[in-house]
């Protein structure tokens, strides 16, 4: 039986050209040492490596190649920025408020719900997922010590303001924050049009490697507190040994998606189209979320239970939201935030396409998904 992937927003299978670069950092006669070693041609040869993928993933963004701080991924990125600022940041300036959205990443919120002697203000958004910027002014005041908002939402593909967001932030002297994960390759943006101070970064997303992502600290602008100790690496900001191999890897993803990513969005653009079209045909299906990112589409399926239309579909791999929720059977916390009741949400199905998707794995996806929900509400 054929399957055909349709969960890119998870995870996205690496490019083959990433694995090639990757690969000349792993063995004997590549550039396998360890770039923290000073005294010999190995570390110094690795250490080269380094910092063309710091260059790189620089270059891409908009940034200084002083202001990425590698990383795990970006949970440990949003991890890094909220709790680091809060660390190094609190008693100096007096301030103890963060304001974030409903439907953040978990890696946002987790963060945010377990900090100390901190206020977390969480703001809901409008209908179709898009933060209200009213309703941020109101909660903003001289105690916020830090705003954090995505650009793209993970669960809907809906994009936020972030350039008015940070500057009604700077405004009330607050630091700016946003997880970029699902927003490279995907949106024209550095991080000087989008005006923050911090930005969460991640390799998998973008046909990289898994395990590798990097947080932007903008120069000058705010202090954060190292995390993880042991040997006072990246200028104090995050220490351990760096895997070569996998910021290699990263930018050499990153490096392709600037190159390419006029042209990707073009042709996912058009899968989107045809994807919005069909569900029309179908009949009962709705998008969640103003249109954003063309790689993510988000739908609640009338009299259809997701969890079931799955299992009635098994040549198609898609989810019901994120990856890191997707063992639990209760509905999406984002939407809920946005509005929709407990059976909607586990009505509901993420559709996210990537580089490797094709016209027939579409024809596919649409006959397939016709078909199951077709017999799914005879069958009610």
């Amino acid at each position: 039986m054929m399957t055909v992937y349709f969960d890119n927003a998870s995870t996205t299978p690496v490019d083959p050209r990433v694995m090639d670069k990757m690969s000349k950092c792993l063995g004997a006669d590549g550039t396998f040492g360890n770039p923290a070693s000073t005294t010999h041609g190995f570390g110094w040869l690795a250490s080269e490596e380094v910092e063309w993928a710091r260059d790189t993933i620089a270059q891409t963004i908009g940034a200084d190649p002083r202001e990425i701080v590698w990383t795990s991924g970006a949970t440990e990125s949003d991890n890094l920025a909220i709790r680091g600022v809060v660390e190094a940041m609190r008693h100096s300036t007096g301030r103890s408020k963060i304001i974030t959205l409903e439907t953040e990443h978990k890696a946002v919120l987790d963060t945010c719900a377990n900090l100390r002697d901190v206020d977390v203000v969480y703001l809901k958004p409008d209908a179709d997922g898009v933060l209200n910027l009213n309703r941020l002014a109101e909660v903003l005041d001289d105690n916020t010590l830090l705003v954090s908002v995505m650009l793209v939402n993970n669960e809907t593909g809906v994009v936020q303001p972030i350039q008015e967001i940070a500057r009604l932030a700077h405004q009330a002297g607050a630091v700016m924050h946003s997880d970029l994960a699902q927003s490279v390759g995907k949106l024209d943006w550095t991080v000087e049009t989008l005006g923050i101070d911090l930005g969460s970064l991640s390799a998998h997303k973008i046909h990289g490697p898994k395990g590798v992502g990097a947080l932007y600290v903008k120069r000058g602008s705010c202090r954060i507190a190292e995390q993880q100790h042991g040997g006072q690496h990246e200028r104090g900001m995050r220490s351990g040994t760096l895997p070569t191999h996998q910021l290699v890897g990263m930018a050499e993803a990153y490096r392709i998606a600037a190159e390419e990513s006029g042209l990707e969005i073009q042709r996912i653009n058009g899968y989107r189209d045809r994807i919005e079209t069909a569900i029309e045909a179908i009949g009962g299906i709705r998008i969640n979320g103003a249109r954003g990112v063309p790689h993510i589409v988000n739908v609640t399926i009338d009299g259809v239970d997701a969890e079931r239309l799955m299992a009635a579909m098994p040549e198609v791999a898609v989810s019901t939201g994120s990856a890191c929720n997707s063992a639990t059977l209760e509905p999406s916390h984002v939407l809920q935030s946005m509005g929709l009741s407990r059976q909607e949400g586990l009505s509901s199905l993420r559709i996210s396409v990537g580089r490797m998707t094709t016209d027939e794995e579409i024809d596919l996806l649409l006959d397939t998904l016709s078909y199951a929900v077709s017999q799914l509400r005879s069958a009610a």
